[in-house]
């Protein structure tokens, strides 16, 4: 489980939404829990894209107004950049969303939890990885 301060990615937010069982059981632990709007908007996306589009989104908005949420400001567009550098530099990019998240996590000091390996790529970035449930059932 991490410990503190965790950031959601959207593989992580989508189960949660969904009430899935592993995601509710890690995140019973005494952690302060952030998203970053980056992560809203690809959720909203998704909402927008289905067949109920506006229940959806209202269940988003409801989510949204639930989590203590993280814009992007001059510090994450610098860690941006610098991110996107070093990856690039080895010549392992990541996707765009994906760069943005790992600088808001990177800002605020958190650990981001996600499903996806090529955040372990990120240069300085905590990463918890939920692709499985942790050892011991929680």
């Amino acid at each position: 489980m991490a410990a503190g301060r965790v950031l959601l990615d959207t593989n992580i937010a989508i189960p949660l939404l969904a009430k899935d069982a592993v995601i509710l059981r890690r995140l019973e632990a005494p952690i302060e829990v952030f998203v970053p709007s980056i992560v809203i908007g690809e959720l909203y996306y998704g909402a927008f894209h289905s067949a109920r589009a506006t229940e959806n989104a209202r269940k988003i908005s409801e989510f949204a107004l639930s989590m203590k949420v993280l814009g992007c400001d001059m510090h994450s567009a610098r860690l941006y950049g610098e991110i996107k550098a070093a990856l690039r530099s080895i010549g392992m990019p990541i996707p765009e969303n994906d760069l943005w998240i790992a600088a808001v996590a990177r800002q605020h000091e958190l650990t981001l939890v996600t499903r996806d390996a090529h955040f372990a790529k990120v240069p300085s970035l905590s990463v918890e990885d939920w692709s499985v449930e942790s050892p011991g059932g929680t």
